[in-house]
């Protein structure tokens, strides 16, 4: 019997992962179908000016599933290095590491802020009944470091206030969510307490997208198709039950058409539906409703290139504040520990944004001016103008969990699970907020779950209850 066909939609770690195991598990024949010119969607990399650039600040962090740290420790070798945590946060007017240290929290920080959090650490909070972002933060952390943090830098990425996002957005997205979990992270900085990861990550040589490239060359060699550039334009789900699945994507002029016994889809669940019924499908009306009220936060990044070959030693800087429009600025050599190429570097200064804002559209001198305007404003001004600047704009950069988001989610969910040998999954595809090494467990975990005898739906909804568990890693 012939191996069955997987076609996979979009070539990030998720679609990846999963193409480079079930190829070398010998469990499927595995087309990959990618938007981009390169892999690696939003944990990818690209080459500017000699520049080795990721789109924003990644890392592989420490918690990474043990079995998936040595599958890419043995695609990479020793382009995996590990590297020391060295970032800082402004914080009323002052900066201090990041992650935190406790001589930072003591020594660094006014006598006000010390006072309002030993204040906020023994002051009963009444519990609001209406559950929000803001109130679980507030009632576990307390007002003075929400105040100060969490709440100004929420408006920011989200574009939204704390008090209008969904509880569910603090327990996902925020890992120090309670004054224990807090401490405990500070107090693992201490010397002889901490973990021997503790305060470190991985990150590879030749930028983060280097994983996804590594994953993607080895499912090629083991026999894997992956086209980048090509845009889907409509699917068409299998009519009885042994026809495939009918992919079309155009890349300019052209057009291909592939088909396969399996649909995996990595990317944004919304625009599903919406392929669905360009390729004749009917899609019920409540799951097109649905996809318009599932809300993502984008993205835009701007690079500029310094004639120095240093900004400043710390990999990346975090700007709560909402007098600062940029929510951070990351130094690419610093996190890959690179000198080259000598006498230039570059800084990504990430500004959350939404197609409908004007900075969304801005001109790449004004994004540069607001850049640096907010450095100059923050005590770390450029001291000479930038000799070059590219900007780059993600549209699907973090998923926004506005009250009651759970409603069209698992409309879209319900009706993704009722098409025919058909997986939406990954970060984009579970409006998921989580860390590379969880998209890479979820593919894992699609491959294990592909079995001889078809796709063991049961195994997954357990897998799905794990990924549920999932938060983000600072």
């Amino acid at each position: 019997m012939a191996d069955p066909r997987v076609i996979v939609l979009g070539a990030g770690p998720a679609g990846l992962g999963a193409a480079w195991r079930l190829r070398a598990l010998g469990k499927a024949e595995v087309t990959v179908l990618e938007r981009g010119p390169t892999v690696g969607g939003n944990a990818g990399s690209f080459t500017w000016r000699d520049h080795r650039l990721d789109y924003g600040s990644h890392r592989l962090h420490p918690a990474t599933a043990p079995g998936i740290l040595s599958d890419i420790q043995t695609l990479l070798g020793d382009d995996l290095r590990i590297r020391p945590r060295h970032g800082r946060i402004r914080l009323r007017g002052r900066w201090i590491h990041f992650p935190l240290h406790p001589l930072d929290l003591l020594l660094r920080l006014d006598k006000g802020f010390a006072i309002g959090v030993l204040r906020d650490r023994f002051r009963k909070r009444r519990v609001s009944a209406q559950e929000s972002f803001a109130s679980v933060l507030a009632a576990n952390l307390g007002p003075t470091i929400c105040d100060n943090f969490y709440f100004p830098y929420a408006r920011k990425i989200w574009g939204t206030a704390p008090e209008a996002l969904s509880a569910i957005q603090a327990h996902r997205r925020v890992a120090a969510g309670s004054f224990g979990k807090l401490l405990a992270k500070v107090f693992r900085a201490l010397p002889g307490a901490r973990p021997p990861m503790t305060g470190r990550f991985y990150y590879p040589a030749d930028g983060f997208g280097q994983i996804a490239e590594a994953y993607a060359a080895a499912a090629v060699e083991q026999g894997a198709q992956i086209h980048q550039g090509w845009t889907v334009t409509a699917l068409r789900a299998p009519q009885d039950e042994g026809a495939p699945w009918s992919v079309t994507a155009e890349r300019g002029s052209e057009q291909m058409d592939c088909v396969g016994d399996h649909l995996w889809s990595t990317i944004p669940i919304p625009i599903v539906a919406k392929l669905v019924q360009h390729g004749g499908g009917t899609v019920p009306f409540e799951v097109l409703e649905a996809t318009r009220q599932i809300r993502y936060r984008s993205m835009v990044l701007v690079y500029l290139e310094l004639a120095q070959d240093q900004f400043t030693e710390f990999d990346a800087h975090y700007f709560p504040g909402a007098s600062i429009r940029i929510t951070r600025l990351s130094e690419p050599k610093n996190y890959a520990g690179r000198n080259v190429p000598s006498g230039r570097t570059v800084l990504c200064a990430e500004l959350p944004s939404s197609p409908e804002e004007e900075t969304w559209s801005l001109s790449d001198a004004d994004l540069t001016e607001l850049v640096s305007d907010d450095l100059a404003k923050s005590g770390i001004p450029i001291s000479a103008a930038p000799v070059g600047v590219t900007v780059r704009r993600l549209e699907h950069a973090y998923p926004i969990y506005d009250p009651g988001y759970e409603v069209p989610f698992q409309i879209l969910d319900r009706w993704a699970a009722s098409l025919p040998r058909f997986l939406t999954y990954g970060r984009q595809g579970l409006f998921a907020h989580d860390n590379t090494h969880h998209a890479l467990a979820m593919a894992y975990a699609a491959v294990d779950c592909l079995t001889s005898a078809g796709f063991d739906s049961a195994r997954w909804t357990t897998y799905r209850q794990e990924f549920e568990t999932h938060v983000v890693e600072d």
